[in-house]
């Protein structure tokens, strides 16, 4: 099959090059956007009388068909023919002849592809951030149902402090807030509209950019067109923010796992999302959870990848650039699946209330509290530190809890002491105890779900 760009060659592509190059295996599945931007070059092509009107509604047409084709699965990708443009270009032109080759007037593929990217990116950041706000909503929906349940807060993986399991769930409301934010705000360096830059350095032929952008929907056009065709700073931000939230759902997922664990037993996962043993029959694995927190590393290496391509490119498209393709379709897949499985799995998360605020009882949680309560006495910090850390070793060396000591026992420790302080070792009270601005307290946590349910 002849190459569309044969004509200063004078031997046939090695099938081994051809194989070596060809990047329609992965991109084909820009097809869409390829030819709704090529449908949109013809319209302004048309519109700018550089083709007749008559040759644009043959290669819209054309290219319309082409696109049922392929939405029908009657479509063959042909590996020769390197991409995906080349393929729609070469099959537009066996449809409608050689006014088909008048698709490719006053663009390159290296314009061609940089538009085509965009177009997906901006697609699926939206689908991707619809998915963020479900998972939000599982959240939020889990906090508001479990609002009376009190849990060990953790530092350094040790009992620290009572909290509100909507609070620690609340937490990752807020990771995934920012997630959402840095995919709306990377979508804006991601809906410019590229094309017309052709190779590098633009087209003598009177194109109309503004016009196509219009037509796309990009609010924006590129402003120069060297930086234009080699830019791929738009796919870095995109897996970089990927790699972000993906930390956050790697740490849920680590969580989840822990509080699943018999050592915990804070929660049961649902049977269906769960695996088993091949061995050991007893077992019910979170193979979902352990997925999502190892798929981390793979949208990670996505982004060493990317960056190693661009770090020493010299401006402007190099083939290197081809290599941007994989890890980003890989990193879309990636974060939508473990979105899309954490947004089913939750909802069916069994948190088992007595086995958390059992935990609760033991660690001398409520510490800190019976230090601000010596504060509110007039005690200067770091001494009720002190007093309250040797009151702490006390009940350590007696296997006691705070709870079971005597009035006359915390008095030993200070004079200040009075009989409201049993109301501060208390591990509800503590809880609610927390009313500052972001605490854990009831009351801030219930108004936090309404200002996220009500947006006032």
């Amino acid at each position: 099959m002849k190459k569309l760009w044969a004509g200063r060659f004078n031997e046939k592509t090695e099938s081994a090059v051809e194989r070596f190059t060809e990047s329609v295996s992965f991109d084909a599945r820009l097809w869409r956007h390829d030819i709704d931007g090529s449908i949109a070059h013809v319209k302004m092509l048309g519109k700018q009388k550089i083709i007749s009107p008559k040759d644009t509604a043959m290669i819209v047409t054309g290219l319309k068909e082409i696109a049922d084709e392929i939405e029908a699965g009657k479509f063959r990708f042909k590996e020769s023919l390197e991409d995906v443009h080349m393929n729609i270009e070469h099959a537009l032109i066996k449809k409608i002849g050689p006014v088909g080759g008048k698709v490719h007037t006053a663009r390159s593929r290296n314009d061609q592809v940089a538009l085509d990217l965009r177009l997906y990116l901006r697609d699926e950041i939206k689908e991707i951030v619809k998915l963020v706000k479900a998972l939000q909503k599982v959240l939020v929906n889990l906090a508001e149902k479990h609002i009376d349940i009190i849990m060990p807060g953790y530092t350094h993986l040790q009992r620290a402090q009572p909290v509100l399991l909507s609070h620690h769930l609340l937490a990752y409301y807020e990771m995934l807030e920012r997630d959402s934010a840095r995919f709306m705000d990377c979508l804006k360096r991601v809906n410019v509209m590229p094309l017309g830059s052709a190779a590098l350095a633009g087209t003598t032929l009177p194109i109309d950019r503004k016009y196509v952008a219009g037509l796309l929907k990009f609010p924006a056009v590129t402003e120069n067109s060297i930086d234009t065709v080699s830019d791929r700073d738009f796919v870095i931000e995109f897996i970089s923010a990927s790699g972000i939230l993906m930390t956050h759902l790697s740490r849920f997922s680590e969580e989840i796992i822990l509080w699943n664990s018999e050592e915990f037993g804070f929660i049961e996962l649902p049977d269906a999302f769960t695996t088993g043993s091949s061995i050991m029959p007893q077992k019910k694995n979170p193979d979902v959870l352990e997925l999502a927190r190892g798929k981390a590393g793979r949208v990670y290496g996505n982004l060493m990848t990317i960056l190693t391509v661009m770090k020493g490119l010299p401006l402007a498209y190099n083939r290197d650039m081809q290599e941007d393709k994989e890890p980003l379709f890989d990193t879309v897949d990636t974060i939508k699946s473990c979105l899309a499985i954490l947004v089913k799995m939750m909802p069916g998360v069994r948190f088992k209330k007595s086995e958390m605020e059992e935990a609760t009882m033991a660690g001398f949680l409520t510490a800190t509290d019976i230090a601000e309560y010596l504060v509110k006495k007039g005690m200067p910090f770091r001494k009720a530190h002190a007093v309250v850390g040797k009151t702490v070793k006390y009940c350590i060396d007696r296997d006691m809890n705070l709870t079971d000591l005597r009035l006359n026992e915390l008095r030993n420790f200070s004079e200040l002491i009075g009989e409201d302080i049993f109301h501060c070792i208390a591990v509800k009270a503590s809880v609610e105890g927390k009313k500052s601005f972001g605490g854990t307290s009831g009351k801030m946590v219930l108004a936090r779900i309404k200002k996220i349910k009500t947006g006032k």
